[in-house]
């Protein structure tokens, strides 16, 4: 039956994705997909194994997608601009993909781990902190500063956390990115 509706791994993996925008990365299960194409779970299992793969296939897609969002955001940007434009695809990739968001925070084993996106996020990161000419471990230091904060923000945001009170969030965005940098300088204010 999924020859017939075309079905590929690759092709199963970005409807899990769409799914998992639409309904939630959890709600993302083989399952699922199988009713979004009208066929049998069973009919699938040649493409992934069961959920716990289909969401590891998406997490390595939003890994895929998000490292070539940051790759592009950075060329030709040093200091601020890198740091705000590296921080800004984060926070549009997860409005734009909540639930590609949430699967690139999947935990993947070791291996799928190596063979992962991931590795790309912390060169990109790093190389924005040689703008700052930071040493270690001040660096690691920084890269895991730095993620906390992206993803702190965007989580609460996405959640609601910041649409009940002035000043917007778009605003408090820009601060903490001016701060950000201030702090990277060796300033305490911009």
């Amino acid at each position: 039956m999924a020859a017939r509706v075309g079905l590929t791994t690759e092709r199963l993996v970005r409807a899990g994705a769409e799914l998992a925008d639409e309904v939630g990365f959890d709600q993302a299960t083989v399952s699922a997909l199988a009713r979004r194409f009208d066929v049998k779970v069973a009919s699938l299992y040649s493409h992934v194994k069961n959920s716990q793969d289909l969401k590891t296939k998406i997490a390595l897609l939003a890994l895929e997608e998000l490292a070539d969002r940051g790759a592009t955001a950075l060329a030709g940007r040093a200091g601020k601009d890198a740091l705000t434009a590296f921080a800004n695809v984060y926070r549009d990739y997860a409005r734009e993909h909540p639930g590609r968001y949430a699967a690139a925070q999947f935990p993947l084993t070791p291996e799928a781990a190596a063979a992962s996106a991931g590795s790309k996020h912390a060169q990109m990161m790093r190389a924005i902190l040689r703008g700052y000419d930071l040493t270690e471990p001040d660096q690691t230091h920084t890269v895991r500063l730095l993620g906390s904060v992206f993803h702190g923000y965007v989580s609460l945001e996405l959640a609601g956390g910041f649409s009940h009170s002035a000043p917007g969030s778009q605003e408090t965005w820009s601060w903490i990115l001016d701060r950000l940098d201030a702090l990277l300088r060796g300033r305490l204010a911009p």
